[in-house]
């Protein structure tokens, strides 16, 4: 089938906290495929523990984090829907929404890539979106586990952002982006051991951990607002 009309590419993800390296890898997919990026924040991620803050804190930190920057913006579709997040669905709905011809793209890191057979109706992803996939420290991307996830990647690789754009699902494409050292985990022991955030969230949601209270932070409360 030949695609028509624009790529739409989701950066899906716990986000919990939104980071500098989520920031870093969504300014680079943005800017290397020409396209919006989409960051949708999982409502009830199931393949891993319970987030340290709910769906709507890691949504409002996330729009905290975007601002106004162009090309950026929060997709809450997975806040809208009962149980677990699992991407097929999403997919799925996604597909209803647009139809089978539209170019879509998930955008993930390389450690998702390489844990997907894990993940709920894995192989039938492909059918329903392109994978972009980011680099991150420590994994080798060129040497994929022998094995399934070897062989349903065979011929999927490009690096021609067009191919994205051509076909309505099935490529993958290897984002190259400033790797940044910092994860999610990281920054909830920073957060716990009561250290400095800057330089690893931003200011706004450094501001909103304190305010709420969120993963082991000294609640500083909200600001009191000016009198009537």
């Amino acid at each position: 089938m030949t695609a028509s009309g624009t790529l739409r590419l989701y950066y899906g993800g716990t986000f919990d906290p939104v980071h500098e390296g989520h920031l870093a890898i969504a300014r680079a997919a943005r800017d290397a495929l020409h396209c919006p990026v989409r960051m949708m924040p999982a409502a009830d991620p199931p393949h891993r523990a319970p987030p340290g803050a709910d769906a709507v804190q890691r949504a409002e930190m996330l729009a905290l984090a975007i601002g106004n920057e162009d090309g950026l913006c929060v997709d809450r579709r997975e806040l809208q829907r009962d149980g677990p997040s699992y991407t097929v669905e999403t997919l799925r709905g996604l597909r209803a929404a647009y139809g089978n011809a539209a170019p879509l793209a998930l955008l993930i890191g390389a450690d998702s890539l390489l844990g997907l057979p894990a993940w709920r109706e894995w192989r039938a992803l492909f059918e329903l979106a392109h994978f972009v996939v980011a680099d991150r420290p420590g994994n080798d991307l060129a040497r994929l586990p022998v094995g399934e996830l070897a062989e349903a990647m065979d011929g999927r690789w490009t690096q021609a952002p067009a191919d994205l754009q051509a076909a309505p699902a099935g490529r993958a494409y290897r984002l190259s982006q400033p790797l940044h050292p910092g994860s999610a985990t990281e920054v909830r022991a920073r957060i716990a051991a009561g250290e400095p955030l800057h330089g690893w969230v931003a200011d706004a949601v450094a501001d909103y951990i304190r305010q709420h209270g969120l993963y082991g932070a000294p609640l500083h409360g909200l600001p009191t607002p000016p009198p009537l």
